[in-house]
């Protein structure tokens, strides 16, 4: 199909996960009608509708991973699966009235600032437009991370992504490699285990795992909450306070944590009998350096008799077999990767040429860095939804993007109040102050002391992932946008500039 023009629009909003709705609802309510939704996928969803692999759910209670603007009593269970939570993102969709807005099969392939115009020049897959404003709402958990090992090529059986799986390729009586140890590891294996063959886990650090509090949603509660709206709303708010007094301990005293590795070795002791297999399985690190994860299946899955455990990352591929970096070797029919997204590399950052004529990508080659984690300096009226150093570690990234919409809802507003064309633009000075304050805060937290390599660290070893405080903190220096840390373009007078005229603000 040929590509069209799309014309010009007030905002241009990339992805249709929660952060991409969730700024669509957010815009709407401020009055703002004139913007597109660019997927570049058939459906909306984002990691819930690419992440379909057996057993997939949610970590975060269901009641607190939901909008606060779009509760949803119906929740089936305290931690529902991905089907439900990618049916409740369509609920949002259509009571929202989000799909005209709405172009599917547009993968954003290029986003360049036009200084003169004081606009974002935007190709998609499917044409090209223009926007005053550029929400990236793609997040870190869209595009899928595969090791490059020797030999892979030559494998003959299936070879897979976690957040690519194909339903149409039975594993039943196979040969399965399992190759990592995150969330969606724990969750796949006790959900395959029982079908395969024989299930081989290659994992180079074990993972802490503590009991998941799941159960069924009962009928009364699912009708209390209904019919009264305020149980609802306190029991979102019971869920956010007890996370919320867990924040300390990740980040300013990881020495309290040890009563939380107390129960996750209980947990641990209580489903593998075997004290070989346990010793394989304890981490050698303190709990939450890396993600904590959740699972009363995967320890008992680990114990049977069809699964070995392998504690050594995949090295190198002969043909179908596999050989760790132990030496040790395993034949195999399927591979599974489940080895997480680009994180702290985000794909679209390569994409994006602010006003300097340098990407996103290039800017940020010695680590991710923006104010207030939605924008970066040179790259003016351009905003991401869950940017730098607004990850989680122990509740609700609803919680962040909601913060992050109050950010964007006042970035609209001051543009809206400064009047005409403009555009703002993050100060140097001011990221770099922001992100100064951040890292010295990092350092006394779980993720800086904790003695573990995470994927919350970039190739530099840096923290770029992680919020270092409470979401309500983080929703208070998102409350409201500070011109003093932005720089004012306004269309430049002489002809020939490229960048626009600057002007200074008065605080």
């Amino acid at each position: 199909m040929a590509e069209r023009e799309h014309g010009h629009v007030r905002v241009a909003v990339i992805g249709s996960g929660f952060g991409g709705l969730g700024a669509a609802v957010r815009l709407r309510r401020q009055g703002i009608t004139d913007f597109v939704i660019l997927e570049r996928a058939g459906a909306v969803g984002g990691t819930w509708r690419d992440n379909s692999y057996p057993g997939c759910a949610c970590d975060v209670p269901s009641h607190l991973y939901s909008f606060s603007f779009a509760p949803h009593p119906e929740w089936p269970r305290n931690f529902s699966g991905q089907p439900h939570i990618r049916a409740y993102l369509e609920r949002v969709t259509d009571i929202f009235g989000l799909r005209p807005h709405l172009r599917f099969r547009s993968e954003v392939r290029s986003l360049r600032w036009n200084g003169e115009a004081l606009h974002w020049e935007v190709e998609t897959a499917s044409g090209s437009l223009t926007a005053d404003v550029v929400v990236s709402a793609t997040g870190p958990l869209s595009d899928p991370k595969v090791p490059e090992i020797p030999g892979l090529d030559t494998f003959p059986g299936k070879v897979s992504h976690s957040a690519r799986w194909d339903h149409d390729y039975d594993l039943r009586g196979k040969r399965v490699a399992m190759i990592g140890t995150g969330a969606s590891a724990i969750q796949i294996v006790p959900a395959v285990q029982p079908d395969v063959q024989r299930l081989t886990l290659f994992q180079r650090t074990p993972p802490w795992v503590l009991p998941r509090a799941d159960r069924r949603i009962s009928a009364a509660e699912k009708w209390l909450h209904t019919k009264v709206p305020a149980t609802r709303a306190a029991r979102r708010g019971l869920l956010w306070g007890i996370r919320e007094m867990q924040v300390s301990a990740f980040t300013k005293r990881p020495e309290q944590l040890g009563l939380i590795e107390f129960l996750a070795r209980n947990h641990m002791k209580k489903a593998v009998k075997d004290p070989a297999l346990r010793a394989a399985l304890t981490p050698d690190y303190r709990i939450g350096c890396k993600r904590i994860l959740l699972s009363n299946t995967y320890y008992p899955a680990l114990a049977q008799p069809n699964v070995d455990v392998v504690t050594a990352g995949l090295a190198e591929v002969r043909g179908s077999t596999l050989v760790g970096s132990d030496g040790s070797e395993v034949e195999a029919d399927a591979i599974v990767f489940g080895t997480g997204f680009h994180v702290t590399d985000l794909p679209i950052a390569q994409r994006v040429t602010g006003a300097h004529g340098t990407t996103l990508a290039e800017e940020w080659k010695d680590g991710m860095e923006a104010l207030r984690g939605a924008t970066a300096a040179g790259f003016p009226n351009f905003l991401t939804i869950i940017g730098p150093n607004t990850g989680l570690g122990n509740s609700s990234m609803i919680l962040m993007i909601e913060a992050q919409l109050n950010y964007l809802a006042d970035f609209m507003r001051q543009l809206d109040v400064l009047g005409g064309k403009i555009a703002l633009d993050a100060r140097p000075s001011a990221v770099q102050d922001w992100n100064r304050k951040l890292q010295q805060r990092m350092t006394r937290t779980v993720w800086s002391t904790g003695g573990c390599d995470s994927w919350y660290l970039d190739a530099n070893g840096r923290n770029s992932t992680v919020w270092p405080g409470t979401t309500g903190e983080f929703k208070k220096v998102t409350r409201q946008v500070d011109l003093a840390e932005y720089e004012v373009l306004r269309p430049p007078k002489p002809a020939g500039s490229s960048t626009g005229e600057r002007a200074e603000v008065a605080v």
